[in-house]
């Protein structure tokens, strides 16, 4: 990459990730991303190179199957993402942070331009993360440090490459890479400033009913099988966490209207986390003690409570949209753009409006 691409992408980097007042964010996530830019290779590069693995080119051969199949069936756009791959030699890309107060469910947000307020902060390096996350518990916040293996530049990024295959996700089992990747192209078909719930909703209703059609028609027996194990626990996991999201819920807006004493909310808001806690148990033990939730049950708090919010709120009302739109993904992705032209609270009391009624069709069919 010439040294004027790197001075264009720096600019432009500066303003989707950091805005140029933190000097010292937008240092890590301009070198992070161009590091990621310049490791990345064509796929045919990969594939016609001797000294790739076996194992990693069937993995690259089945992303771009899924890429094909993305534009072909799920009329996502076709571009220059997902055509690279790297191999950034660590586990995540990016860690991201979250916080929320002791007595809240409302995450800290950053302002970004083209963004909009977003309740999280990313970082290329973990160590960043981790000093952040300890300054903002210095000011009586809870935390969470996460990390993500993949992230989208909204397409932003397509002229120069777009955004890359990469080794943090490309092993993913064949069900949840295909899911993956259409949530991540989702946001280049709509991203609207500063509502995280409408648009990380969308891209999983996205992910979603994509994944299902992909899996239906392209995946093996054994792929669908260890998908239907794997997202029979999701699904049981995220049922746990939605009710004590609830029930945290309640407490906290006890303590708005009622001014509750706060030890009196607290020992509440510690039942609620032990009661979660048992009842992981039982299901950890139903599933015959698989542990793929245990460090996220372990720092539970009221960040990671929050952060999970905004990625599945909202996705029952996308789900109800796209069987209104008669299961037609260019009717559904126009529905959903005339949506994001009204205000938030119009267009999410839309959505729960035809949740509502959806639900209640479903319950007293004709």
């Amino acid at each position: 990459m010439s040294r004027w691409w790197r001075s264009v992408c720096a600019v432009l980097l500066c303003l989707w990730l950091s805005g140029c007042a933190d000097t010292r964010y937008y240092a890590q996530s301009v070198g992070g991303h161009l590091k990621l830019m310049t490791a990345a290779r064509p796929l045919d590069d990969w594939l016609l190179d001797t000294q790739t693995p076996e194992s990693l080119r069937q993995r690259l051969r089945l992303a771009q199957s899924l890429r094909d199949f993305s534009v072909r069936e799920l009329h996502l756009p076709d571009n220059a993402s997902y055509r690279r791959f790297a191999d950034l030699q660590r586990p995540y890309v990016v860690w991201n942070v979250v916080a929320a107060p002791e007595l809240s469910l409302e995450l800290k947000t950053w302002c970004v331009p083209v963004a909009g307020c977003v309740g999280y902060r990313g970082y290329f390096d973990e160590g960043d993360a981790q000093a952040l996350a300890s300054e903002l518990r210095a000011q009586g916040l809870e935390t969470q440090v996460y990390g993500v293996p993949a992230y989208s530049t909204l397409g932003w990024m397509n002229w120069l490459g777009g955004d890359p295959l990469l080794n943090t996700f490309v092993t993913l089992p064949d069900g949840e890479l295909a899911r993956l990747m259409f949530h991540e192209l989702a946001h280049q078909v709509l991203y609207v400033p500063g509502d995280t719930p409408f648009n990380e909703s969308f891209a999983t209703a996205v992910e979603r009913l994509g994944g299902e059609a992909w899996l239906a028609s392209q995946a093996s027996p054994h792929a669908r099988q260890a998908f239907a194990v794997y997202d029979q626990r999701r699904q049981e996991f995220r049922a746990l966490t939605r009710h004590t999201r609830e029930r945290l819920a309640q407490i906290y807006k006890k303590n708005d209207a009622l001014a509750i004493d706060a030890k009196g909310l607290i020992a509440m808001k510690n039942e609620v986390f032990e009661d979660f806690r048992a009842r992981y148990a039982s299901l950890k033990q139903s599933w015959g003690g698989y542990s793929g939730y245990d460090s996220w049950v372990a720092q539970a708090n009221n960040a990671s409570f929050g952060a999970q919010a905004a990625y599945d709120e909202l996705v029952p009302a996308f789900e109800a949209l796209f069987a209104r739109e008669a299961r037609s993904w260019p009717r559904f992705f126009a529905a959903v753009k005339a949506l994001a032209e009204l205000p938030a609270e119009q267009r999410r009391a839309q959505l729960q409006a035809l949740e509502t009624a959806t639900r209640q069709a479903q319950a007293f069919p004709d």
